[in-house]
This record gives C-alpha cells, sequence and structure tokens, in this order.
C-alpha cells in the first residue's frame, strides 16, 4: 500500500496568528477591543435557586447609590432588575440624569458603559457585568483603521470635504474621531437629521461604523441613489477603492454590520408573508437594504416599540431585530391579541448582550454591596473630551 503521508510532503509556513485571531481563539486578550475579557473573580452558579432574592437583596443593600440600567436586548432575567430600560443612548442619558448614583450598573455593551462614563459625572462609576460584552460591529472599526482611511481621503484629496458621521454603534475612541474632525454621532432614531446636518458642513459623509444603516438613510429617507454610495473597506488597499470613486462619492459606508439584523433576508420576509397573511413586516435600519426595501415599516428600537403599542387588536407583525425584545413584546401584547413573531426561522439572540445574565448581575451588585468596585469602564479625558464633542453636537441637533 502506498504510503499517502509521505507522497507530498507538507510544506511548512511560516503564517503567525494575527491578535484578532488569538484573541477568537481565546489564547489573547485585547483590553481596548469590544470583545473585552473575561470578568475576574467567583461567578455564583446559574443554577443557585436563590439568585433572585440575591439580586433584589444586595440593589435594596446599595439604595439610590447604585442605578441600574438595561437595555432593550437584555435577557428577561436581567431586565426585571432594571432601573430603566431603552436604547444605548436613551440609557447613557438617563443616567447623567441621576447624579446622585454613585454606581451606574450597565446591562448592555461596551461601547455603551463608555458613551454613560463620558456622560455622566467624574464621581460617578459606569460598570460592565462583563467585561467580555461587546459590539461586534463597533469592532469592526478601530482607531487604527479609521485614522489610516482619513489618510486616503486626504491623499484623494478630498478629506476637506468630507464630515464624519459615527453611529452611536462605536467605540469611544471612533466618537472622540468623529468629534476631532468636525462631525457628530447618530442613532437609529435621528440619523437622517444628522445626515442632514453633515451635508450642510461638506460634501460627503464618512460613515461609521454601520453601512446599512448609512445606506438605507441615504437612499430611502433623503433621496440618494446607491451611485451616491461606496464602500470603504478597511481590509483592502486605499479601501479598496480609487481616487475618482472617493471623488464622486457623496456617501463613503465604512465595512460594517451588526450580526444580528445581518442575518434577516428578503426570503425572511417572503417567507413570513406566506406563512402569516397579512401580515406587517418591521425591521430595524441596521438590516440589509434589500430587506428594508421589502418590509412594511422600519424603525429603531424605539419606534418599534411604539408601533406595536400603537397597533390595531388583532394585527399581525413580524419584527426584524433582536430576539429577546421580540420575545418581551410578543408576551406584552398577547392579551390585546395581536400576533407578533420573530422575522426569521433562526433564533438569533445578540450573544454578546447575553453575556449579562444573573449571575454576573449578581457578582457585580454583591461586589459593590460590599465595597468593592469590579469592572469599571474608564474612558481616558482625552478621549472624553473630543467624544463629548461630537455628542454634544448631536444633542444640538433639532
Amino acid at each position: 500500500m502506498r504510503d499517502v503521508t509521505t507522497a507530498h510532503p507538507v510544506q511548512e509556513l511560516d503564517v503567525q496568528p494575527t491578535p484578532l485571531a488569538l484573541l477568537l481563539l481565546g489564547r489573547d486578550a485585547d483590553p481596548k477591543s469590544e470583545r473585552g475579557v473575561e470578568c475576574p473573580g467567583d461567578l455564583p452558579s446559574p443554577s443557585d435557586p436563590d439568585l433572585v432574592e440575591r439580586a433584589r437583596a444586595a440593589k435594596e443593600k446599595l439604595g439610590e447609590k447604585v442605578f441600574v440600567l438595561g437595555h432593550h436586548y437584555q435577557r428577561d432575567e436581567v431586565i426585571q432588575f432594571a432601573d430603566v430600560t431603552g436604547d444605548s443612548f436613551k440609557l447613557a442619558r438617563d443616567a447623567a440624569a441621576r447624579p446622585e448614583a454613585e454606581y451606574i450598573v450597565f446591562c448592555g455593551v461596551h461601547f455603551m458603559a463608555e458613551s454613560a462614563d463620558i456622560l455622566t459625572t467624574a464621581d460617578q462609576k459606569v460598570v460592565l457585568p462583563d467585561l467580555a460584552a461587546g459590539c461586534s460591529m463597533a469592532d469592526m472599526a478601530t482607531a487604527e483603521q479609521v485614522a489610516e482611511c482619513w489618510d486616503v481621503l486626504t491623499e484623494a484629496g478630498v478629506a476637506e470635504q468630507v464630515v464624519p458621521v459615527s453611529y452611536m454603534n462605536s467605540s469611544a475612541d471612533i466618537k472622540a474621531f468623529t468629534g476631532r474632525h468636525g462631525g457628530t454621532i447618530c442613532t437609529s432614531s435621528n440619523a437622517k437629521r444628522a445626515l442632514e446636518w453633515a451635508f450642510e458642513q461638506g460634501d460627503k459623509v464618512l460613515f461609521l461604523p454601520d453601512q446599512h444603516l448609512g445606506r438605507n438613510t441615504a437612499v430611502r429617507d433623503m433621496g440618494m441613489t446607491l451611485e451616491d454610495c461606496v464602500l470603504y473597506n478597511p481590509h483592502k488597499p486605499n479601501g479598496g477603492l480609487t481616487a475618482e470613486e472617493l471623488r464622486n462619492a457623496k456617501m463613503i459606508l465604512w465595512r460594517g454590520h451588526c450580526s444580528v439584523h445581518g442575518r434577516f433576508s428578503v426570503e425572511s420576509v417572503n417567507d413570513v408573508r406566506a406563512r402569516i397573511p397579512g401580515v406587517n413586516v418591521l425591521v430595524h435600519p441596521e438590516c440589509k437594504h434589500e430587506v428594508v426595501a421589502a418590509a412594511d415599516h422600519v424603525g429603531s428600537t424605539e419606534y418599534i416599540i411604539k408601533a406595536l403599542e400603537a397597533a390595531p387588536a388583532g394585527s399581525k407583525w413580524a419584527i426584524g431585530t433582536e430576539l429577546n425584545l421580540v420575545r418581551r413584546l410578543a408576551n406584552r401584547f398577547a392579551a390585546e391579541d395581536k400576533e407578533i413573531v420573530f422575522l426569521d426561522k433562526t433564533v438569533c439572540f445578540c450573544s454578546t448582550m447575553n453575556r449579562i445574565d444573573l449571575p454576573h448581575l449578581v457578582w457585580t451588585l454583591e461586589s459593590l454591596a460590599e465595597g468593592n468596585l469590579v469592572n469599571r469602564i474608564e474612558v481616558d479625558p482625552e478621549t472624553e473630551k473630543y467624544a463629548k464633542l461630537a455628542l454634544e453636537r448631536m444633542l444640538a441637533l433639532p
């Protein structure tokens, strides 16, 4: 028998794993990444029957010293302990409105906690129950990549015409870059107004880091064409674009996306319409352009909630956003005979949001109640200065 193991000797390749590869393999940690690092300490067991009572007792012991924020995409077991719920920017503003709270426990992801730290006072301490609760979209634009992009725009002779607009779902570093270069932050609710403001300041927009929100807002809400938009890929030389393409573009979209909303497809829309006659398809603007075009309604998480609140009894809805929120809304409105289903057949939680669970929350609250500050999120003063400038520009929008 032929020895196949020696027939074709394998050539040794001098390939070094990248920092990102090591991070994904669990063999390294990047403190500046939205993915974060594992939290220290011994977590209570998820099977502990006393977890709910322990969380309640620790929160009561802390009293007015703690303010717990819960993003819409959090688990029900965590949301039950939130003093307020909302989207990322609403929660950051709620935190800023509670200066008497020494501890802000942010049940969300890393960039949200950073925004809360930027907007709260120096005496307040923002805590993230699990430092590994990050955001894959925010990770798709690093400070180094965006600085290189600006160099490309400068070499193409267009940088002076470009105004950066960064989605709230970005790191503090990216918000600071935006502030330094005369740009503003936006949410999924006010993206159109932010773009209108930006085009009053310059001829082009660099939209970070979600290509879909940028494209949908420009084309669907502002009447631009798909040809007005180009896609900057940070993993290609010059972003994969020519100087001429950059000069002709109105919207320079960063090649980033939400891993949850990016899963929805036109097939999902067609399938749910076939299964549920008369269904209203309502999707988040982080979905792909073709999905948004096929939907009946498009809006932020707050828009989705308000639309379902106002919907008539007996109406049917397929929602394209994170499953925790969809399931919570389905349960909430079941008594009103509103049928609410997840747009896709495949279950799709936000994996990093779901890292915040009851054991992490109990560990956090009990640690704080014992006087031990854990998992504090701090933005350095220089970054905070310019990130806050970009956020204040958004707050000043009419």
